[in-house]
């Protein structure tokens, strides 16, 4: 059960029907995205050969499972794994494999003498992922059709596959970065305001050499010394975008640290980390929480950054950012810069509405109809 004061923070947030509406939406996509392997997937959701079920997207099956010849994993796009499949495994697929699994589809094949159990495959709503290149049987970048709905890329993968995996990929990254980024901003910022004297002096020469670091470059060096990946990537994004928050904490401390009510406190002997916390910090949240949209808005934009210029992820990895880069190197298909714009707008505006709802329900001062 919420408590009285949080439950009037929740009626705020649901009255303020933009942030509400936005929470709904981007909760929604954002779901589906974290499901990413079930609705778009090179490889089949389950299979039946036999009589008995396969999940290949979730476990390595070798080709040998279904009575191939090679025990690397089983390419199922493949024709061949596909009739041996259908077929129950029978040798008649090196011969015929495109005839026999589409008799076996019509429900026209005997088996050619052989005892089978007919097996089905299936698939995903969205048969690729974001790392699959595609047969498209014409130049890439191609453009939307039945198969492909948001189209190529330049080197034939599935537009709206990685726009998915990228979505999943852009909004937990700002997600982990905005939470790791507040909680050392935020004590820092405490612990400034609240001691203040030589304790906020130190921290304060502290911040202005540590924000002068030009923190690109100091990516842009790890990023040629060291193979980019998600999580050293998040760890230099909070290295450098904790002192976002530092300061408006360190404001609202050092002025409430003189209040009626913290002196009353410590004068009762209560630990300083509780009156910090647990007294101090409530009313220091509206101006904590009017940063977040930055800190959220800037690390997707320096994520987007940074793949742009070939510094960030790897080229394999799901990236808007180099998906607008390749929109920039192909202006012959412009879904390409399309669709990224349009995630992009989505996605920021999304996450922005939603933490100004957050904000204006923090505010006692607010209160919606």
């Amino acid at each position: 059960m919420l408590s009285p004061l949080n439950q009037r923070r929740w009626r705020n947030f649901r009255a303020n029907r933009r942030a509400f509406w936005s929470l709904i939406l981007l909760g929604f996509l954002y779901g589906i995205s974290l499901f990413a392997e079930v609705v778009a997937n090179d490889r089949p959701l389950l299979v039946s050969f036999n009589g008995s079920l396969h999940a290949p997207f979730v476990k390595f099956y070798p080709e040998t499972a279904f009575g191939g010849d090679f025990k690397t994993e089983a390419k199922y796009k493949d024709i061949e794994v596909q009739c041996l499949i259908l077929s129950g495994g029978s040798e008649a697929c090196w011969d015929d494999p495109r005839g026999i699994a589409d008799a076996i589809k019509g429900g026209t094949w005997d088996g050619a003498g052989t005892e089978y159990q007919k097996g089905w495959i299936l698939w995903s709503p969205i048969p690729y992922s974001f790392n699959t290149i595609n047969d498209i049987g014409k130049a890439a970048p191609s453009a939307p059709d039945a198969d492909h709905w948001l189209g190529t890329d330049d080197t034939a993968r599935d537009v709206l596959a990685r726009v998915i995996y990228g979505f999943r990929l852009s909004v937990s990254f700002a997600l982990i970065v905005t939470l790791l980024s507040s909680i050392i901003g935020i004590t820092a910022g405490a612990v400034q305001g609240y001691f203040g004297g030589l304790t906020d002096l130190i921290f304060q020469r502290f911040l202005e050499i540590w924000g002068s670091t030009p923190s690109l470059y100091v990516i842009i060096i790890v990023a040629s010394v060291f193979t980019m990946n998600f999580w050293l990537m998040v760890a230099l994004m909070v290295m450098f975008g904790w002192t976002a928050l530092v300061g408006v904490v360190r404001a609202e401390f050092l002025r409430a640290r003189n209040f009626e009510y913290v002196r009353a406190a410590r004068a009762l002997g209560v630990p300083d980390r509780v009156i910090m916390f647990r007294h101090v910090l409530p009313n220091a949240m509206v101006a904590t929480l009017t940063m977040l949209p930055f800190v959220i808005t800037g690390s997707i934009a320096t994520l987007t950054s940074l793949d742009f210029l070939g510094f960030g992820l790897p080229s394999s990895s799901p990236s808007l950012g180099e998906m607008t880069q390749q929109a920039k190197q192909n202006l012959q298909a412009p879904w390409l810069g399309f669709t990224a714009f349009f995630t992009f707008a989505l996605m920021l505006s999304l996450l922005v509405f939603i933490f100004e709802g957050v904000r204006d329900a923090f505010d006692p001062r607010k209160t919606f109809k």
